[in-house]
């Protein structure tokens, strides 16, 4: 493969410069295709940070393509083979399923932080199918599957490259071949992780001690992880590890969500000229739109954005009502956002399970169905490669003026979730969706409040990771109101899958 010739920017041309010199001093050559055995010792960081539209993005793209090129091979969170001393490797991560995701569409095979630093444990039968597709052995002969169940792993594997589908195409489960897991041992190689803003300091940590060789691309205008002082991990790096990238300027992808984002940075812009800027705007252009009411259809796959928890109980509350939902159930298609995992420590190898397959906190996840045993619930997680499983789970369901939420679901122990209908945008951090809802009330809330993070007003930061959230078409709510939906709640849209992987079996005695 020769890649594609591409111009960048000179703040870009810079930040690739220096990565390719920093891998150039740990033995891979990305300019001349050259890889040398890594050196023990040999250690690097640095991080490169920009705004919405500076090409953190392309650029991360750019070297993952030349790395590949080199001979470098990619980790993910499917399948490794074994362990060559001369090997170079590279991992590229996000904190969450949905950042990940966003990578992956855009060619970036991408996983998440924590189904790197935690690694499964095959059975051996199922293993050396495992080894037979990625060419590090023989066609084996496994007792209980047949040659046509070996041919569709095998059909499955050459179009989409990914252990677990194919093992999956020959009838088996997950539980079949993954029979645990652990927490890696020995380091990796390089490592790119994107949303770096969202890193927390234990994270950061661990990612250092995995990867010799770490690339960290964040934005510094998002809002930093919570009880960091505003600081993100990048912040506390010398300036000789640091590169800062420009908004790349094309007229051809003149964007106003981008406009609005950059407008931001103006300290003499209030909120009053800044909502005047957002009707200017969408007088203008179409991708920018001022709604008098939240669109209750939008909000089963793209949550409301808002600042004030009250304010996200008492939509996700409108929005069931408009739906007809039973107060006692979920409907199917009603979103979901994991509030993390409800285990004992004895279960560790549980919580392990459910979180590899994307159960992690803030994992985005629509609810298909009740599960086949008391207590489970059949999911869809949004952006995980496999996102179809059933798991043991407590849902929650918070109410307008009552301390305790209401449950309709609960397994003694599982994967808990609180509805996801709107979200708080410190939550949306390090996702995107096509079309976005920010609710307007909300941010003049916080710019009255008059209260600052790191040196900026906090509405200001606020909207900017909000509207930053969309791709295409942003939608300025201006009203506590919600729109009626089109039509019911429903799944047709979902991907379907091969039968969805059972998690946590026997957590409640069965």
């Amino acid at each position: 493969m020769t890649l594609a010739p591409l111009t960048f920017s000179d703040d870009q041309a810079e930040a690739h410069d220096r990565v390719a010199e920093m891998l150039r001093g740990l033995g891979v050559d990305i300019d001349a295709g050259a890889l040398s055995p890594r050196a023990e010792d040999a250690q690097a960081l640095l991080a490169i940070t920009g705004k919405a539209g500076s090409g953190k993005t392309m650029l991360l793209a750019r070297l993952v393509a030349a790395l590949a090129e080199a001979g470098v091979e990619i980790v993910s969170g499917d399948y490794e083979g074994r362990r060559r001393r001369d090997r170079r490797t590279l991992a590229i991560l996000a904190p969450t399923n949905k950042a990940a995701s966003v990578l992956r569409t855009r060619g970036v095979p991408a996983t998440t932080i924590h189904r790197i630093i935690y690694t499964p444990v095959y059975d051996p039968e199922y293993e050396k199918i495992a080894q037979w597709l990625t060419g590090e052995g023989e066609r084996p002969a496994v007792e209980g599957l047949t040659d046509a169940a070996l041919d569709r792993a095998f059909a499955f594997y050459q179009s989409v490259k990914s252990v677990p589908g194919a093992l999956a195409a020959a009838g088996l489960r997950g539980s079949d071949f993954i029979r645990g897991w652990k927490r890696r041992e020995e380091p990796l190689d390089i490592g790119f992780v994107d949303e770096a803003s969202m890193l927390d300091e234990r994270q950061f940590e661990d990612l250092k001690e995995l990867f010799p060789a770490l690339v960290l691309f964040g934005d510094p205008a998002q809002l930093a992880p919570v009880n960091q002082s505003g600081k993100m991990v990048f912040d506390t790096l010398p300036a000789v590890q640091k590169l800062e990238l420009h908004r790349v300027h094309r007229q051809q992808d003149d964007n106003p969500i981008l406009d609005l984002a950059h407008a931001l940075s103006d300290p003499a812009l209030e909120f009053e000229g800044f909502e005047r800027m957002i009707e200017r705007a969408a007088a203008r252009d179409s991708r920018v739109v001022v709604a008098p009411r939240v669109d209750a259809d939008l909000m089963a796959r793209s949550p409301v954005l808002v600042w004030r928890n009250a304010t996200r109980i008492r939509l996700i509350h409108a929005f069931r009502q408009a739906h007809g939902a039973p107060e006692d159930a979920l409907l199917p298609g009603e979103p979901l956002i994991c509030d993390g995992i409800e285990l004992p420590l004895k279960h560790r190898k549980k919580r392990l399970d459910l979180e590899a397959r994307g159960l992690i906190k803030g994992a985005q996840v629509i609810y298909l169905g009740p599960g086949r045993k008391p207590g489970f619930s059949r999911l869809h997680v949004i952006g995980a490669e496999e996102p179809q499983i059933s798991a043991a789970s407590i849902v929650k369901i918070e109410l307008p003026e009552e301390e305790e939420p209401f449950i309709p679901y609960a397994a003694n122990m599982g994967a808990a979730f609180l509805h996801g209908a709107a979200v708080t945008i410190h939550k949306a951090q390090g996702s995107q969706w096509e079309t976005v809802q920010v609710f307007a009330p909300d941010l003049y809330a916080a710019a009255r409040a008059g209260r600052s993070e790191a040196g900026q007003p906090l509405w200001k930061r606020l909207a900017y990771v909000a509207i930053t959230r969309a791709e295409t078409r942003l939608i300025w709510v201006t009203r506590y109101r919600l729109a009626r939906p089109a039509g019911p709640l429903g799944t047709d849209d979902l991907v379907t899958m091969a039968a969805p992987l059972t998690l946590s079996a026997g957590l409640d005695g069965d």
